[in-house]
């Protein structure tokens, strides 16, 4: 029994370690190559648009902007992760999209991954956002869902 007792500890702080070390290897290889100047991060949305970086709204649905993210408000925006918290706004599209009527949604929203803004050198864009909903969600969504972010601006 007290195998068990103390195994739930080692594991924590084992996963809290490997996960720190995880999070802080890629800063210490970024800072091992040789500085060209400060790597700014952005986050992308739909095509044609300005990289953005701590956006106040974010669109989901670059055709019709039907679903997109507002009134954000970052609490975190560092190379490998950003956080926020606001509202997610989805069209009903019921009867029509035309004639819907739009919901709000609290939720969290977390920025991730990085890789390199296509022909945009000292640019890095975060590769995936992850919505977490705290209370009520849109129909049809798990209390996450996590989706690939564009990583290229026109040239």
């Amino acid at each position: 029994m007290k195998r068990v007792r103390l195994a739930a500890p080692i594991i924590s702080a084992l996963a809290i370690a490997l996960l720190s070390i995880g999070l802080t290897v890629p800063a210490r290889a970024a800072a091992a190559r040789p500085a060209s100047g400060p790597i700014r991060t952005v986050v992308l949305d739909c095509p044609g648009q300005s990289a953005l970086v701590r956006p106040k709204t974010y669109i989901l649905s670059c055709a019709d902007g039907y679903v997109q993210l507002n009134k954000l408000s970052w609490t975190s925006w560092t190379p490998g992760l950003a956080s926020a918290t606001g509202t997610l706004v989805k069209n009903t599209c019921t009867p029509s999209c035309v004639a819907g009527h739009f919901k709000s949604y609290s939720a969290l929203v977390v920025l991730w991954g990085k890789a390199a803004v296509k022909n945009h050198p000292g640019q890095q864009t975060y590769t995936h956002m992850t919505i977490i909903y705290p209370g009520s969600r849109p129909a049809g969504v798990g209390q996450t869902e996590t989706i690939s972010l564009p990583t290229s601006l026109p040239a």
